[in-house]
Order: C-alpha cells, then structure tokens, then sequence
C-alpha cells in the first residue's frame, strides 16, 4: 500500500468515505494544476458529492498533512490574489491594494477571503510549488487569479490573442525593452509577481515618432504611478528587474474584452463558510483569530435556542432524567445545525448560540429543531420539553472570547434578546431573515403566515418589527 492509500485509509475514518476516495483519486492522478489552490465547490459539482461533507473531508485530510490550507485575500475588482496567509491570524487589519484595479480594499470574511487547498509538497510536488518557473498564463491561472475566477482555455487564449499586446519573462537582475504599436485604448502594464502597474491612456492624433517610457521593478511593490499619457504609435519600454525575482511584465488593453474575462466568477469557500463550518471550529482550534484580532463580516445569521423551564423540568422529572433529556434535546440540536450547514458557537446552560451563512438554513434549522422536540415529547408521553428559537441576520465582528472563536455586535445582541420572545413552540425571526427571498418560499412552502408585531428588546433602545412563526 502506498503513503497515499494509507493516508485515504486513514482519512475514511473521520471522513466520508466516498470523499476520501475522490480526493485519493485526486491526488495520484490528477493534473498539477488540479491540486493547486483546489476550488471545493467546483470539487463537489465534478464529483457529485455534497459540498459540506467534501469541506469536511478536505479539512480533515488537510489535518492528516495531505493539504496546505490558504487564507488568500481577494480583490473583489479583479478577483486576483492580493495577499496569501497560511493562518487566518496573520490577516491584516489595514487596507490590502490592488495594482491592477489602483484601489485598496479592508478585508472582509464574507467575499474577500477565499479558503483554498493546495497538495503538501511532501505529498506530491506541482510545478506551482515553483511558482517562479510556471510559464506566464499559468502564473496568472494559478498564482495571481483566484480559484473564483472562471478561467477556462478559451479565457486564456482570449487574454493572449485579444487583450495582451506583450508579455515577458524577465529573470532577477536582467533588463529588457519591449518594442510596440499601442492603439489608441487605455493600456496597463502589469506585473503579477510584484503587483506593480503603470496606466497608459492613449489618446490624441497618430504619431510615428517613438516615445520612450523606463519601469523598474522593485523588491517591493512601488506606489501605482500616475497615469502616463501617450499618443497612438510607436512605444518604447525599457524595463529592469531589481526585484530578486524573476518577474512577469504584461501589456493590457484594459477594454471590454478584459473586464469581460475578469468578471466572469464562480463560487468559491469563503472564509465566512469556514469559520460557520463545525469540521472547521472542532478540528482546528488552534488556527482561529489572535485574541486582538477584529474580523468584519457584513452579514451573518445567528440563531439561539433556550430550553423552557428548564429548572421546574428537573424538579418535575428528577436529575437523571432530566439530564438525560436535557443530553437528547442537545444532540438533536447539534446534529441538525451542522446539516443545515451551521456551526454551534456555543452552549450556556440549556441554551445554544449558532451560525448560518444564509437566513434559509437558519430558518428550516428552527422549524426542524421545532419538530424534532415535537418528536421527544410524543416518545416520552408528555409535552413539557419546549425550545424557544430566535433569528437575525446582520453584520458583526468575528473575534477571540475565553480561547474560543465568538462573535460580537448588536446583531448578536438582537438574536439572543428575539429568542427571549418566545414563550412556547413559536419561533421569533427579524426583518433582514423574513426579507431573504429564499425564506418568504419556505414559509410558503410550509403553509405557515408570520405573525408581524413589535417588540421591546432589553438593552435595546428602540422596538423593532419581529415575526412570530406560529
């Protein structure tokens, strides 16, 4: 057996077992390009394996030593990779800039930060291990673009054909000098190595005279110079390589054909999914936020639950029983969080704090908690084990509380206090869930008509709109 069938092996023991043996098949047989920077959405459409249990399985095989996991932070201009972190911890606080795009971007977790898994080099070596010998269009696919970006062969053949004017290898120390015809369009010249560019806007009468332009690379990426204005005609460009890298110099018509290529996108995880995936907060503790760090999500759900009369249960049924109750409504709970592609973030008492990429999932949680209560109490005989359920959607913090990963905000805030509504099986939600599109068809689906009012929430100053959910 070889290292990587024992490895599988070892994998379909946390793992289900048809991912491990996709990403078994995967890593002996799969194509350099395919291991670098693995796009998981795109993984499970190929295979046909459900998304969540391949984000498991790869983070599982990620803990077995087979996957190196990124954190690469994105610019959502151009989706190129402006910044790659091997721990979510050393994700920067101030602004990441783009040279392409000239814009500078705060990273947030919801759509910035794309999680990507590329092959151990102790595994199997790729050639983008070596990122300095990928041939020019596959530095752009697979280290300057990010796994969201869907760039096919005929994307790249566009991009060499119709957009690019020149490209050039240029090694650590050499200068060079590019000889060119430039139309009268905007021009980029950019370099993906050092993220450095200068715009050109071509403009005016022809000219035949030739009109020199000198750029110097550097180890560090210089400030995007002003926009430099050139006729149509003849260009000279002398370029030198001081970097210590070897470097990528690319002439762009920054033109429709371009804007059409970058904007096409296809999903990708996202650093939001991640720290809402349970594999993710159970298997790696350790690689969560530094105790000062403040991540922004501008939208997340959140849905706490809370065991009614809890304390007249216990006196009502004895300790053991109750504690045995309180253990089987927890494990329904947990169970269905997590399939409803959830995270419990954590348990105070009887009561449990979740979260949820989207209102929908948060919804059908609450109805099938709802439900799988109903279940316990028709095994039991009685009717007393009641769970009130609250949701909200809004922006917070992801930080650090107690060595453990929480969230903070008024969001937060509102979610716990909505919960507190409930007096029995009825299920409270927001405004921002009730809106999503996605829940008003599952309540309709159900058969079930929110019940609007207004609500008086402690520590909140003023009422808001809720939605009882009979």
């Amino acid at each position: 057996m070889s290292d990587i069938q024992a490895q599988i092996s070892l994998l379909k023991q946390t793992a289900d077992p048809a991912v491990a043996d996709a990403i078994g098949e995967l890593v002996e047989k799969g194509e350099d390009h395919e291991l670098n920077r693995i796009n998981l959405l795109d993984f499970a459409a190929r295979t046909g394996l459900d998304e969540e249990r391949v984000i498991s399985g790869f983070l599982h095989a990620s803990q077995l030593g087979l996957f190196d996991l990124t954190w690469n932070v994105l610019c959502p201009g151009c989706g190129g990779v402006l910044d790659a972190h091997s721990t979510l911890k050393s994700l920067r606080h101030d602004d990441y800039h783009c040279g392409l795009c000239a814009c500078g971007y705060e990273a947030s977790v919801d759509e910035q930060v794309e999680v990507a898994f590329t092959v151990s080099p102790r595994v199997r070596r790729i050639a983008a291990h070596d990122p300095n010998t990928l041939p020019v269009w596959e530095y752009y696919k697979q280290v300057f673009w990010s796994s969201g970006l869907d760039f096919d062969n005929e994307s790249v053949a566009t991009l060499a054909d119709e957009v690019t004017l020149d490209t050039l290898e240029l090694p650590a120390g050499e200068k060079a000098v590019l000889s060119l015809q430039v139309p009268k369009e905007f021009i980029i010249v950019f370099e993906p190595v050092t993220h450095s560019a200068q715009f050109i806007d071509v403009q005016g009468e022809p000219t035949r005279e030739r009109q020199p332009l000198s750029l110097v690379y550097k180890k560090t990426p210089s400030p995007t110079g002003a926009t430099v204005t050139l006729r149509p005609g003849p260009l000279r460009l002398s370029l030198e390589n001081q970097a210590g890298v070897r470097v990528l110099p690319s002439v762009f018509i920054a033109g429709d054909a371009m804007h059409h290529l970058i904007g096409k996108r296809k999903p990708f995880v996202t650093a939001k999914r991640m720290l809402t995936n349970q594999t993710f907060r159970d298997v790696f503790k350790a690689d969560n936020l530094n105790i000062d760090q403040r991540l922004k999500i501008t939208s997340l759900t959140f849905l706490f639950t809370d065991l009614k009369g809890s304390t007249a249960l216990y006196e009502r049924v004895g300790d053991l029983a109750a504690f045995d109750l309180v253990r089987a409504h927890f494990h329904a709970l947990l169970e269905i969080i997590s399939s409803e592609k959830g995270a419990v973030v954590k348990t105070i008492g009887d009561a449990v704090m979740a979260t949820f990429i989207r209102p929908e999932h948060a919804i059908v949680a609450g109805l099938r908690m709802r439900a799988a209560m109903d279940a316990l109490n028709v095994e039991r005989g009685r009717d007393d084990l009641v769970v009130k359920i609250g949701i909200h959607e809004g922006p917070c913090l992801a930080v650090m509380l107690n060595e453990r990963q929480d969230y903070f905000g008024q969001t937060v805030n509102i979610a716990a206090r909505v919960q507190s509504l409930s007096t029995s099986q009825e299920i409270h939600i927001t405004g921002p869930v009730i809106e999503a599109p996605a829940v008003a068809a599952i309540l309709d689906k159900e058969a079930i008509t929110p019940i609007q009012k207004q609500a008086a929430l402690r520590g909140i100053a003023d009422k808001i709109v809720v939605y009882e959910i009979p």
